[in-house]
């Protein structure tokens, strides 16, 4: 068998590799490299993704304490004010600036009110108006004493107390028996009794109101609303309309379920004044507590702020730290070049290695953020909010973060030249 003659001085061909160039640093060599090199470092690893775990953790704790106290101070504030439904005469201005009721409560507006369906408890509550009436725990009036200022009157029904969510520190409240039976009996706010000086009842103390003796019944201590109601005087409405001629009822004082406040707000006025509604006014809560949304904005606003400086910060160190990994690579991108890699293929590698980073840091950092959530939250007593959501968007923010600050150097890796880094013995 004869062999192709050949020319002097020429060379044999050689063998075509059936991968092309731009194909011999392929996906899984990519990854493989960037994942190799960030693992041969991991002293420059860990302080590299301190910032990023600093960041997105600040940033889920934030979003999470937020939404957590957002919870906790809804679920107080609904216990009080959230629940809590007032309704009261329409009122008007005259010419001369003065304000006079348009309509009246009825008598019987606590039976009509507690029909509504979100109403758990309801009370008849006026303040009695009496200039020229004294409150003293003696029954002589002492003219050498300096006059002091009267507590407040108030007329209430027997179910007031468990409307504003009272305590009684020591005795009771009165009941319906001694509404009905006009009994002058009085229920001492804490602040009016010291004023007083009633501190307990197992003695049977009086108050005189205009020279008329009450029998002091109970102390109410504390109240989840209506706290001026602490200092004052507080006798049964059939009491007051027998002894100082109450005409209508103040408002109706109404703890009503959480959330119940917009439908209650339409049928209050219907069950109260059907032939005028227009006559009859009801501040009620709204569906959701407008101070957890504020305290949920306010904490937001204030720590996210914290959190993209933080993360900013881990940006740089991202990107500081990549850039220092392409002056120490020159002569390893070279020889990529050298033997077929692209400008595209390098800056590759390099963005791979920052996403890497930033996943790594923000995976962490989601993960140390929930933990102190919800280490703080069971500490406290709370409840835990966390939306898994946030978490997962902490991680993807870290691999976004890594993308941006790798941009710069893998740009600057990719401009490498293989003659210059041979020639420059690198």
């Amino acid at each position: 068998m004869r062999l192709p003659l050949r020319r002097p001085g020429t060379r044999t061909p050689a063998a075509v590799d059936p991968v092309p160039a731009a194909d011999r640093f392929r996906l899984t060599d990519l990854l493989g490299e960037a994942t190799a090199d960030i693992g041969s470092r991991p002293g420059r690893l860990v302080t590299t993704v301190v910032g990023t775990v600093l960041g997105v953790a600040a940033l889920i704790a934030t979003v999470g304490f937020a939404q957590t106290a957002a919870a906790q101070i809804a679920r107080q504030f609904d216990a009080a004010a959230a629940t809590a439904l007032v309704v009261t005469p329409a009122t008007a201005s005259t010419g001369g600036g003065d304000t006079v009721a348009t309509g009246t409560l009825p008598w019987d507006a606590v039976d009509r009110v507690q029909r509504l369906a979100g109403v758990d408890a309801a009370a008849l509550l006026a303040e009695l108006s009496l200039p020229e009436a004294t409150v003293t725990a003696v029954a002589v009036n002492d003219p050498s004493q300096a006059p002091v200022a009267p507590p407040a009157l108030y007329a209430a029904s027997a179910g007031l107390l468990d409307t504003v969510g009272g305590h009684l520190s020591t005795g009771r409240f009165f009941d319906s028996g001694h509404d009905a039976r006009a009994d002058r009996v009085v229920v001492l706010g804490e602040r009016a009794a010291e004023r007083l000086g009633v501190d307990r009842v197992d003695s049977q103390p009086s108050v005189f109101v205009d020279g008329i003796a009450y029998a002091v019944l109970g102390i109410v201590d504390s109240t989840d609303v209506r706290a001026e109601l602490l200092d004052a005087v507080v006798l049964p409405t059939g009491t007051a309309r027998a002894d100082f001629g109450l005409r209508a009822p103040g408002d109706v004082q109404a703890r009503i379920a959480v959330g119940a406040g917009p439908q209650l707000a339409e049928q209050a006025p219907l069950a109260l004044a059907p032939d005028d509604p227009g006559t009859i006014e009801v501040n009620a809560p709204s569906a959701r507590s407008q101070l957890g949304r504020a305290v949920q904005a306010d904490v937001n606003g204030v720590f996210v702020i914290l959190s993209v400086v933080v993360l900013l910060a881990g940006g740089v160190g991202i990107a500081n730290v990549t850039m220092l990994s392409v002056v120490e690579r020159i002569g390893e991108i070279g020889l990529r070049r050298a033997v077929g890699a692209t400008r595209r293929q390098i800056a590759g590698q390099f963005v791979a290695e920052s996403v890497v980073i930033g996943l790594l840091g923000g995976l962490i950092g989601a993960a140390v953020g929930v933990l102190a959530v919800v280490g703080i939250s069971v500490a406290r007593g709370w409840s835990p909010v966390v939306d898994p959501w946030t978490a997962l968007g902490g991680t993807l923010l870290g691999a976004v973060l890594g993308l941006v600050a790798g941009g710069l150097p893998a740009r600057r890796a990719a401009r490498v030249e293989p003659v210059e880094t041979l020639r420059g013995g690198t």
